[in-house]
Order: C-alpha cells, then sequence, then structure tokens
C-alpha cells in the first residue's frame, strides 16, 4: 500500500469528470442528465473499470490504483501530460517511464480528431498498433483490446502469436493482413533505427512465428495507410470497410476510423452499431442485437 493522497486524487478525479461533455466522448447528453459532465459509471465504462471501483477512487476510498488503472483514467478523462503525472504522483505511482506505448498520453491533434468523429468507428494506436484510446462506435464494431502488457499489447504481435486474435477477420483475408502487418513494421523500424523495443519484437516473432519470419526476408516496405477490411462482428457477421489513417507529426501514432460508401450493406451495418442510449459497463452499444451474449475481441488495426 503506497502513501496515496485518496483525499486529494477524489477530488481531482471530479473535478476533470465534470469538465468532460457527453458528447466530447461520443456519448448521448439525453434529457434526464443532471450533472454537467460524465456520470461516474460512464467514466469507469471509457476506463475499462467497474463503477464501483471508480466510485470508491471518488470517495476517497480504495485500494492504492496500479499503474494500468492510472493510464486508463488518465485517457478516458483526457488528460494533458501534467495532469496524468499528476494522478501518477497522488496515487504515489512511479511516473510512466515512456512516451509510448499502451499507457502513452494520446497526442492531442489526433485525440481533437478522435472527439469530432461522433458517427463512425475509430480509435487512436501507436505505430506498433498498440490501441490507446477507441470512441464507443470502435468499441462496438471490434471491442476493447485485451489488458496486456509488453510486446503482447500489440495487436500485430499477438495476430503471429495468438490464433484468437485472427478470428476478427475471415481465414481467406488473413494473407492479405500478415503480408501488410510485416511490410508496416518494416516501414516503422527503419523510421526507427535502432530502437530495442522494435528490434525484440522483430527476434521475438521470427523465432515464434515461421510465416512472419518468412514474409520478414522479403524486405516488402510499406506504411498501412488505407485499406479494405472485411471484420467479422459477432453480431452483425462480416463486414465490408474502408479503413483510413491519419499519422502524427512524429509518426508515433495513427487516428484510425472506418466507414462504408452509402448505400452499401456495410453502412446499414454500421447504422446498427450507433449508441442511442447509454448502457452500463459490458453491453454492446448496437441498436439490434441477437440474444448471442456479450463478447470479447482482440482489437483490430
Amino acid at each position: 500500500m503506497g502513501d496515496v493522497n485518496h483525499l486529494a486524487l477524489a477530488v481531482f478525479l471530479k473535478s476533470r469528470r465534470d469538465r468532460i461533455r457527453p458528447s466530447d466522448v461520443g456519448l448521448p447528453t439525453g434529457p434526464r442528465r443532471r450533472v454537467p459532465g460524465l456520470r461516474r459509471e460512464e467514466v469507469a465504462h471509457l476506463a475499462g473499470l467497474s463503477a464501483d471501483y471508480y466510485t470508491e477512487l471518488e470517495r476517497g476510498r480504495g485500494a492504492q490504483p496500479s499503474a494500468q488503472v492510472l493510464a486508463s483514467l488518465a485517457r478516458a478523462l483526457r488528460l494533458n501530460g501534467d495532469e496524468r503525472d499528476h494522478v501518477f504522483r497522488l496515487a504515489d505511482r512511479p511516473l510512466p517511464p515512456v512516451a509510448h506505448g499502451p499507457t502513452a498520453q494520446v497526442q492531442p491533434g489526433l485525440l481533437g480528431l478522435l472527439d469530432q468523429l461522433t458517427t463512425t468507428p475509430a480509435q487512436v494506436i501507436t505505430d506498433l498498433h498498440e490501441t490507446l484510446v477507441q470512441n464507443p462506435l470502435a468499441i462496438a464494431l471490434v471491442g476493447r483490446p485485451p489488458a496486456q502488457r509488453g510486446l503482447e499489447a500489440s495487436f500485430v504481435y499477438r495476430w503471429f502469436t495468438d490464433p484468437g486474435a485472427r478470428t476478427l477477420y475471415p481465414p481467406e483475408d488473413h494473407s492479405h493482413h500478415s503480408r501488410v502487418f510485416v511490410a508496416d513494421l518494416q516501414a516503422v523500424a527503419a523510421r526507427r533505427g535502432n530502437d530495442t523495443e522494435v528490434t525484440r519484437m522483430v527476434a521475438v516473432l521470427r523465432g515464434r512465428s515461421a510465416e512472419f519470419a518468412a514474409l520478414w526476408d522479403t524486405h516488402d516496405v510499406a506504411l498501412r495507410r488505407t485499406d479494405h477490411k472485411r471484420i467479422v462482428h459477432p453480431a452483425l457477421g462480416v463486414i465490408e470497410l474502408d479503413c483510413h489513417s491519419v499519422f502524427s507529426e512524429d509518426g508515433r501514432q495513427r487516428l484510425l476510423w472506418f466507414g462504408a460508401p452509402p448505400g452499401t450493406e456495410g453502412a446499414t451495418q454500421l447504422s446498427l452499431l450507433a449508441p442511442t442510449t447509454w448502457q452500463p459497463p459490458g453491453h454492446l452499444h448496437l441498436r439490434h442485437r441477437r440474444q448471442s451474449g456479450e463478447f470479447s475481441r482482440s482489437t483490430p488495426s
């Protein structure tokens, strides 16, 4: 148990929650809203926490929150770098040592664009395909990423080491995505230079995946800027979409958004994902649902 300033942390979290409007994070306003900003359960949902756990934090009680919980809250509450560091200090946790990876602060320009994309699925990822933040439609489309650290946080890494990651795309599309992922990683490795994070990922993947090793040795290089994807959704079936990317100035982060031409089946399926009312954590933002229950997905990129 660290020397947590529970009261100061509670006050600060509430102050940050109060300043965020539901529309800022793609949530409906609704006529019965009694708070100026987000509700506690909404923050908990955006951060991937239970409502009870977050409520205890705002009441100045509970155990010392982990670094992963703090990073999730920083993203959900749209904290800037100084505010994020303040939360870590109040919780008596070491400051995040790196500026990239799953605990990275989303670059303001990309976050501003993401906040404007309220009618289409969108998310921000790192150049190693680690999901940083998603809007509600992206969560409804592809699910939340698993709570992984290190190499396992990268969807590219999971693609070549975890068969479950591949259920996101139809089997006949797997070879295409494998080629594109490896060519993209080649470009990232070249840009980063002698970067230990990339070199370790490549070394481990070469040892664990013969497919990756063979593709890496082709030396194909191409950043993944746009792509046509077929995503297997558990309630709506296969959805054909176009995926577009906007890169940060340093190339370390990317804003991805998914769309489909008007009048297509993909556009119709996307319209069924629209979150019409707030639902508690664990529910899908689907206007129409099959009786299939909840689902957990590995977020694609």
